[in-house]
């Protein structure tokens, strides 16, 4: 038992004077907490983001020394008593702000083409800040009313580009597709081996070891969520890809086959609607019949390219979802929300319960009631969670669908454009035909030998981004570094894109009139030396 103290009432009021005793040198709390105190750093903090969003110039990234940034930083801290004047706190975050906005990543700016996050919607960055300042943990409805009851909206809303059964689907959102993925695998091996979760990996009558197919450019977060279940590489079976990055569905069944023949049961293939690389998207329908007839479940991991379900020009790119088991959709991507916020859907909605079988009287209810039947968290691995669906279903209802399919279409059909403008410049190839609004290309001007091309892309990908207008990132294709652009602004324009590859080109002319100048310096160097010794 606890021990119980008592203290006479002359104690307890002695020790709530002294409670009440400020130091005139601290911060009091009363202020802090105070609405005039949030006032005034919500219009220093729109201040600040307000010049950001009205800046319209090149701006790729600040690389910046991180000892730089330690140092700026440290001069901004106080001691441990805190900044005690109102004014003096206004202007210390101001230049916080403005740290932090200059050593970001401009995902605002035209040049910004490197990344798949994208510059949100203001709209749900207003609601990320309600979501801060009120505090409303979403596993739970009683944490989170509002958000659990939107996210069982923002199921039935989408659920109409996908195709589930109404009555039976369920919509879990997570922090992110890494965690979708891991919570949708945990689903569909629980599913195949029930006594998983309380006895450890089974034995099977054929001594077969558990397997996931993945296919040979699937994002490396399925990988890391097998290590994580225990699940070695030696039990991913990597399905061939063809010549557009997409699963070759002429190879899956011998795959398959020489998997089972090694003694290993799939008892789940991930395919991938949008791959990181060059965004390509492997035939689902045709997959989803080839594990009906296996008893696999089928996951997509549609993070990126899930989002083109509301176009009606490009939907067609993700034909089959509906008979998918499970798949993972960011809408911190092409939905360009907050980081971060992913939605696993789930073909058979009581599955869901399977990732994570517990029990804590704590938080959970052995029977559901009007309630707690809107609780998510024994789906989801988290337990404190943002409400993550709040500033999707905000924008949602102020905007509808077509903001989204707006922009959706904007971005692949400039992607397309430059596809084209690039076809047509002899000095760069582009290395496929693009699905979406990713673009690989390698810029090959004619003194560049096979031999020095990788490197050469990386040396220009390196320096574009040291020179702070355009961010643009790289990836491997076939062993060789490519360049590689995202495009996630609408106001970046074939114009900028084309101020690009100018870059690029002056960029390498520099290299070599620098070469040449220093090979002309070594020359004079070493003939004045020989001139000297004639002497």
């Amino acid at each position: 038992m606890l021990a119980m103290h008592s203290i006479d009432d002359n104690d307890a009021l002695k020790t709530i004077d002294t409670l009440k005793v400020e130091d005139p040198k601290t911060i009091e709390l009363s202020e802090v907490f105070s609405v005039e105190e949030f006032l005034q750093v919500v219009e220093v903090a729109l201040g600040s983001l307000s010049i950001y969003l009205a800046d319209d110039t090149l701006r790729g990234l600040a690389l910046t020394e991180p000892q730089h940034i330690m140092h700026e930083a440290r001069q901004l801290m106080t001691s441990d008593l805190g900044e005690p004047h109102s004014a003096a706190r206004q202007e210390k975050l101001k230049a916080i702000l403005e740290l932090y906005i200059k050593t970001g990543i401009q995902v605002h700016s035209p040049g910004y083409m490197g990344r798949q996050f994208s510059g949100v919607i203001p709209m749900a960055g207003i609601v990320d800040l309600v979501n801060s300042i009120i505090n409303q943990p979403s596993s739970f409805y009683e944490a989170a009313q509002l958000p659990s009851v939107a996210e069982r909206i923002m199921a039935n809303e989408l659920n109409r580009f996908i195709g589930y059964p109404d009555d039976n689907f369920a919509l879990v959102t997570t922090s992110g597709a890494s965690l979708a993925n891991l919570t949708a695998l945990l689903t569909a091996r629980n599913s195949r081996y029930p006594q998983f979760w309380a006895e450890g990996a089974p034995v099977t009558k054929n001594q077969e070891r558990p397997a996931i197919a993945v296919s040979g450019d699937s994002h490396y977060s399925v990988s890391r969520a097998a290590g994580i279940m225990g699940i070695g590489e030696a039990q991913l079976v990597k399905l061939p890809i063809d010549g557009k990055g997409c699963i070759d569905l002429s190879k899956v069944g011998a795959t398959l086959d020489a998997a089972k023949a090694r003694g290993l049961d799939v008892f789940c293939l991930v395919a991938t609607s949008g791959t990181t690389s060059v965004c390509a998207f492997d035939p689902i329908e045709e997959l989803a019949e080839v594990c009906q007839k296996r008893n696999i479940w089928l996951h997509v991991d549609a993070a990126h390219g899930g989002s083109l379900l509301l176009s009606e020009q490009r939907k067609h790119k993700l034909k089959g979802i509906e008979k998918a088991d499970s798949f993972a959709w960011d809408a911190h991507k092409m939905l360009f929300m907050p980081a971060m916020c992913t939605l696993l859907f789930y073909k058979e909605g009581n599955k869901r319960r399977l990732a994570f079988n517990q029990e804590a009287s704590y938080v959970f209810e052995k029977e559901d009631d009007i309630y707690t039947e809107y609780d998510s968290a024994q789906g989801n691995f988290e337990c404190t969670k943002r409400p993550l669906i709040m500033n999707l279903w905000v924008c949602w209802v102020m905007y509808g669908k077509a903001l989204f399919e707006k922009k959706i279409d904007l971005l692949c059909e400039l992607t397309d454009s430059a596809y084209h403008f690039l076809e047509q410049q002899p000095d760069f190839t582009a290395l496929h035909r693009p699905e979406a609004n990713i673009l690989c290309f390698r810029y090959c001007p004619s003194h560049v030998t096979d031999a020095e091309l990788s490197d050469f892309q990386l040396r220009l990908r390196n320096d574009i981004k040291a020179a702070g207008k355009f961010f643009i990132s790289k990836v491997n294709i076939d062993g060789i570094t490519a360049l590689r652009v995202v495009f996630m602004n609408h106001e970046t324009t074939l114009v900028h894109f084309s101020m690009l590859l100018d870059e690029l080109r002056q960029t390498a002319t520099q290299w070599r009139e620098d070469r040449n100048v220093a090979m002309r310096t070594q020359y004079n160097i070493k003939n004045g030396a020989n001139e000297a010794e004639q002497i």
